[in-house]
C-alpha cells in the first residue's frame, strides 16, 4: 500500500438488570472460547508440541466471529487510484450452526437508495439474493463480485477452520496494514468444498495472539484474486477483533475496497430469519 493511499482509507445499552446479566453472561462465554483456544495453544507450548494448523486457524476464527449470534453494520467503500467512487452499507445478522459450526447469515442492504431493502441470505453453502421489488429470490454465487473487490462472500461471517483444510508453511515477520512488524504463522488453506468464495488461501495469523494479519485469496486456476489486512483492532463483544478490512485487487493495487465494521451487538437472529421463504416477510427493525 502506498502513503497517500492508506492516508485515504483514512454496547448495547443495559434496558434493566436482567438485560445486564445476559450480556455478561454473552461476554463471559465469548471470552471463555477465545480464552479456551489460547489454552490450547499455550498447553502445546508448554508440553513442546506445536499447534496443529487447524487449532492456530480455528483460534483465528474466535478473534474475527463473536460465538453468540449477532449484529453488525458493514461499510464497503470502493476507491480508484486513490478516490473514492462507490459506497454500500450493509447490515448483517449472523448466528453459528449448532451442527455443522458454520455461521449462518442475513443481510440487510441499507445504502445506496437503489438497492435498499435488498436480502441476501447465506443457509449453508446456499446463497440467495432476494430483490424487494421483483419480490423474488435467485441463488447466486459467493464468488460474484458486490461492491468494488468485494465479493459476496467476502460480506458474510464464515469459520474458515470449518470450510478449509489448514497446513503450516512456516513463520514469518511481516509487516501488518498498519506498517507494524508482526510475527506470525503462515498457513495454507485448501477448500474442503468447490462451492466455497475461494479455492485457496494464504493467510498470516499473529503468533503471538492469534489475530488475523494478511490473507491472499486465489482463483481455482491459481491466479492471484485479492490481497487483505485485517487492522484497527478495537475490542468488540470482549475480544479486540479487526473493524477494518482492506481489500487490494490482485492485478491493479490502485482498485481497493475497504470493509468497515461497526456497531457489533449481541442480538436475537431468529430461525425465520434464516429461511428462504421468510425473505418477503422479513421486517427491518
Amino acid at each position: 500500500m502506498n502513503k497517500a493511499m492508506q492516508q485515504s482509507w483514512a454496547t448495547m445499552p443495559a434496558a434493566g438488570e436482567r438485560a445486564a446479566n445476559n450480556t455478561a453472561q454473552r461476554s463471559l462465554k465469548t471470552l471463555c472460547r477465545v480464552l479456551g483456544a489460547s489454552v490450547v495453544l499455550a498447553c502445546c507450548a508448554s508440553v513442546g508440541a506445536a499447534p496443529s494448523a487447524q487449532q492456530i486457524l480455528s483460534a483465528s476464527d474466535a478473534i474475527r466471529n463473536p460465538e453468540q449470534p449477532f449484529g453488525v453494520t458493514s461499510t464497503l467503500i470502493e476507491y480508484r487510484n486513490g478516490k473514492q467512487v462507490e459506497t454500500s452499507t450493509l447490515a448483517v445478522y449472523a448466528r453459528a450452526d449448532s451442527q455443522s459450526g458454520q455461521f449462518r447469515n442475513l443481510i440487510r442492504f441499507v445504502a445506496p437508495q437503489r438497492d435498499a431493502g435488498k436480502l441476501l441470505l447465506k443457509n449453508g453453502n446456499d446463497l440467495w439474493l432476494y430483490d424487494p421489488s421483483s419480490k423474488a429470490s435467485i441463488r447466486i454465487s459467493p464468488q460474484q463480485r458486490l461492491l468494488g473487490q468485494a465479493a459476496n462472500g467476502d460480506v458474510v461471517t464464515v469459520n474458515l477452520a470449518v470450510d478449509y483444510a489448514a497446513s503450516l508453511l512456516g513463520e514469518e515477520t511481516i509487516a501488518d496494514g498498519e506498517r507494524q512488524n508482526r510475527d506470525t504463522y503462515l498457513l495454507k488453506l485448501n477448500a474442503k468444498t468447490p462451492d466455497v468464495t475461494y479455492h485457496r488461501i494464504d493467510y498470516w495469523i499473529d503468533r503471538n495472539n492469534n489475530q488475523p494479519v494478511k490473507a491472499k485469496f486465489y482463483s481455482s486456476s491459481d491466479h492471484l484474486l485479492k490481497t487483505t489486512y485485517y487492522r484497527r483492532f478495537q475490542k468488540q463483544l470482549g475480544v479486540s477483533r479487526p473493524t477494518e478490512t482492506v481489500i487490494i485487487d490482485g492485478l491493479d493495487p490502485q482498485w481497493v475496497t475497504v470493509l468497515r465494521s461497526s456497531d457489533f451487538a449481541f442480538r436475537d437472529v431468529p430461525e425465520s430469519w434464516l429461511q428462504r421463504d421468510f425473505l418477503p416477510r422479513f421486517k427491518a427493525e
